[in-house]
Parts: C-alpha cells; structure tokens; sequence
C-alpha cells in the first residue's frame, strides 16, 4: 500500500470513531457539505502559497490538500480506488482529447 492508500484507508476506520477522539471523525461527522468546505479551503491555501512561490508553505498546504480530498472522498463513499483508476484509464491520453471527449 502507498502512503495514499494507508491514510485512506486509516480515514475509513475513522467514520466509526468518537468525534471527541479524532480529528477526522469529527469532520466526517459534520458531514459531506463541510468535508468539502475543507477541501476547498485548504486548495485555496496551496493556491495562494503557489503564487507566493512560497515552497515550504505549498508542499505543507499541499498535504493539507490531499488529505481533505480523501476526506470528502470517504465522506461521500467514493473509495480511492476508483479515483486511482480513473487516473489509470487516463494514463497515455492527451489531456486535449481527454476533455474532448467527455
């Protein structure tokens, strides 16, 4: 497993955890609607550290980041796996004719 794939999955063992005890189980308490306000929150503050050229800033921010997408990921059900094969199914398409197509 990669360090993607065990957060993932050490955020789905989270959803039967006491809020009161984690982190993660407290957001995913609150629900789908503000596991994806962090999300966005925290990519506008990878956004901004990425015009700042502030790097230690955008590498921090930047986990913050993938750490809120798998959030809302688990929030909504929609296991890493099938992102990862998404992405898979992508690999070797031009970008272009990737939107084109949809």
């Amino acid at each position: 497993m990669n360090t993607l794939e065990t957060l993932f999955a050490t955020i789905e063992a989270r959803k039967a955890a006491d809020p009161d005890s984690s982190w993660t189980a407290k957001l995913l308490a609150k629900g789908p609607e503000k596991a994806a306000e962090k999300f966005g929150e925290e990519a506008v503050e990878a956004i901004i550290a990425a015009v700042k050229n502030d790097r230690e800033n955008l590498v921090y921010e930047s986990a913050d980041v993938l750490y809120h997408l798998l959030v809302m990921l688990a929030a909504r059900d929609v296991p890493l796996s099938e992102v990862l094969a998404e992405l898979e199914r992508r690999q070797g398409t031009s970008g272009i004719a990737e939107k084109a197509s949809r």
